[in-house]
């Protein structure tokens, strides 16, 4: 258990730079909407507007005030303790170092997830362009492809993933012209500027929203991989407070944009064809069919590189659990002499990417991820009041608002998007944690000793 003297003791040795601090707070931003990807939200429009009953855009709303107060404790905990950039370790640092693990293993199950869901997405999309291959071949040619790349050593470049969000950007913005002339065209300024995709009074139900906001919410995950960056950014004390709530904003607004007018070309939410490619639908009544091709492109190479990058993270990870010895060192901690990369590992996650790909669907493999990565944004909120709130040394002020009721007000939003999740992926996340608990208990001897550390720095 840390006391205030002993955090504020870390801070201040962490606050001395170790590397040279270069990143503004632009950088970050940049960086921040690269890790989410403006396209976040159309891939969701679909299901979400089924379940919502036309209501996706207030879900994204509901979901980026949660976001933007964990945010402000992300940036706030990364200020605290610069290197070290996830909330595995802010909560192990700021609350206890066995809800650390618990945080880590929850954390642990979210990149085993993130290759599931880019492959059911990305084999979805190539179903709606080729409709006569069967959903498991496509699963399996997608994870082929990205296994054999991964064994091979292959890897995305930053320039690469610059070069896909300025693909991303101009295709959206063609979509955001002409929706906004066809909408025109169909209803005039009526249809421009209306209240119902945020508040339909025929089909409004708030259990029904928050349901939907605890599968939307997906849209902003990645914000906080803006706090790895910590040690290399000038003013970091109000940079890494800005820029993660900044993302958040900008992803919330422009999320909220593309989905407001989708809503309005096509409000009849029961008569997609496909509800996961929904979007592809709204943007060839809008584009015809060079849009509906364009967004299925960027869509699938959006889900290639991040299934790329998902399932070498995982691999990695695996690694260092190897290597630690929290899983067998003999199987998980084999690098290859050729290419040194994990080859067993990036396998094991190819074998179990397919079986989870036909296990779980896109919705649930989501909420699946959400249920880990909300209990993380509740740590990181807990964390941030026990550090700034109980913690702050005798004869240091304490900010009510800032130490006190924003991170019980973002603790308190989250729980109630996390508490909304169906119960299919509460019971299978709750098994995921009471596997993680038994094993610390195991391991630690019944907690008399310190856990394992999980290492997420170089995934």
């Amino acid at each position: 258990m840390n006391t205030g003297s002993d955090s504020y003791q870390s801070k201040n040795v962490q606050a001395t730079p170790h590397l040279k601090r270069v990143l503004g707070l632009w950088d970050l931003i940049f960086y921040g909407i690269v890790l989410i990807q403006p396209i976040a939200a159309i891939g969701l429009f679909g299901i979400a507007s089924k379940t919502s009953h036309g209501h996706m855009v207030t879900t994204l709303l509901i979901a980026m005030v949660g976001m933007m107060l964990t945010a402000i404790s992300y940036g706030r905990m990364a200020s605290l303790f610069p290197s070290s950039g996830s909330a595995y370790t802010y909560v192990g640092k700021g609350l206890n170092t066995y809800l650390g693990f618990l945080a880590g293993w929850a954390m642990f199950l979210d990149y085993l997830i993130v290759p599931i869901i880019n492959t059911v997405y990305g084999s979805l999309t190539l179903q709606r362009l080729l409709p006569g291959v069967p959903f498991l071949v496509w699963v399996i040619v997608f994870v082929f492809f990205i296994t054999f790349l991964n064994l091979r050593g292959i890897r995305t470049t930053a320039r690469s993933n610059e070069l896909l969000l300025a693909i991303m950007c101009v295709v959206i913005g063609i979509f955001i012209v002409l929706a906004i002339q066809y909408i025109f065209y169909q209803q005039g300024w009526k249809g421009l500027f209306s209240y119902k995709p945020f508040y339909n009074p025929d089909t409004f139900n708030f259990g029904a929203i928050m349901t939907t906001t605890s599968f939307a919410a997906l849209t902003y995950i990645g914000f906080d991989g803006v706090t790895t960056l910590a040690e290399d950014v000038k003013n970091p004390r109000r940079n890494m407070l800005l820029a993660p709530v900044l993302v958040c904003l900008f992803t919330g607004l422009f999320s909220g944009l593309q989905i407001y007018l989708a809503q309005q070309v096509w409000p009849d939410y029961n008569t997609f064809t496909n509800l996961e490619t929904a979007f592809f639908d709204v943007s060839a009544r809008v584009g015809g069919t060079f849009l509906f091709n364009a967004i299925a492109v960027i869509l699938f190479v959006a889900c290639f590189g991040s299934g790329l990058a998902g399932q070498v993270g995982a691999a990695r990870l695996l690694f260092a659990m190897g290597r630690d010895s929290v899983l067998p060192k003999k199987v998980f901690f084999h690098l290859s002499q050729k290419s040194t990369t994990p080859t067993y590992n990036i396998i094991i996650m190819g074998v179990l990417t397919i079986i989870g790909s036909m296990v779980l669907s896109y919705q649930g493999a989501a909420e699946l991820l959400n249920f880990g990565a909300f209990l993380a944004f509740m740590s990181v909120n807990i964390a941030t009041l026990r550090q700034f709130f109980f913690l702050r040394p005798s004869g240091e002020k304490r900010n009510i608002i800032s130490d006190a009721i924003l991170p019980i007000l973002g603790f308190l939003v989250c729980f109630s998007i996390w508490i909304s999740l169906p119960n299919p992926a509460k019971i299978m996340g709750g098994i995921w944690l009471f596997i993680g608990l038994i094993y610390l208990i195991l391991r630690t001897r019944g907690f008399k000793k310190k856990p394992v550390i999980f290492d997420f720095k170089d995934v």
